[in-house]
């Protein structure tokens, strides 16, 4: 890096992916941020520090995490997505659909066996690759073992970061302020009972 420039790199937190700032001094007031890879690299003038600096690399940060691939995929996407780590750890199990959904306040995803539909939470949207794909292992499980049995996490636990993306969620939620349940399993009612 040439003379009057530093580079910084702020670990990955539960909101946010790794971040790289490069701080120079032929930058005088704007800054800018990119994709590198999963980690985030931003450009900010030298002349920034403590608490300016924090907020200016948080700005940029937080513009460039809402324009990110997962954010704007689509229901297509997440289906497509379902359909290949459905094939890697889960047997191949067929869902009738899968989409995103914004009237989930208590759950991160839910299945329905009856229907065959995953609905995931698209407050997932800004997590980590890793954690959405996690959370959609979970859901294919139920296909198969509806309730959380030792069967059903057999089957979920075959993604080898299920257990990470249980603390990633709880750590998650607390940031969120949220209260989530550990029911995602929607049980259909007899009519009749």
């Amino acid at each position: 890096m040439s003379h009057g420039s530093s580079v910084v790199v702020e670990p990955p937190r539960f909101d946010r992916p790794e971040v790289e700032v490069r701080a120079s001094t032929k930058r005088k007031k704007t800054g800018a941020a990119h994709w590198s890879g999963s980690r985030i690299v931003v450009q900010i003038p030298a002349r920034l520090k403590g608490k300016e600096r924090s907020r200016f690399v948080d700005e940029l940060v937080e513009r460039l995490m809402s324009q990110r691939p997962q954010h704007t995929s689509g229901d297509a996407s997440l289906e497509e997505r379902a359909r290949v780590l459905a094939e890697l750890y889960v047997d191949g199990v067929e869902a009738a659909s899968v989409r995103w959904v914004t009237n989930q306040r208590r759950r991160w995803a839910s299945c329905s066996p009856a229907s065959r539909e995953i609905r995931v939470s698209s407050r997932l949207r800004q997590c980590p690759e890793w954690v959405i794909d996690a959370v959609l292992v979970h859901e294919l499980a139920h296909l198969i073992e509806a309730d959380h049995s030792p069967a059903f996490y057999e089957l979920a636990n075959r993604h080898p970061r299920q257990r990470e993306c249980e603390m990633f969620l709880d750590g998650y939620a607390l940031g969120l302020g949220l209260r989530i349940e550990d029911v995602d399993v929607d049980v259909a009612v007899d009519a009749a009972g």
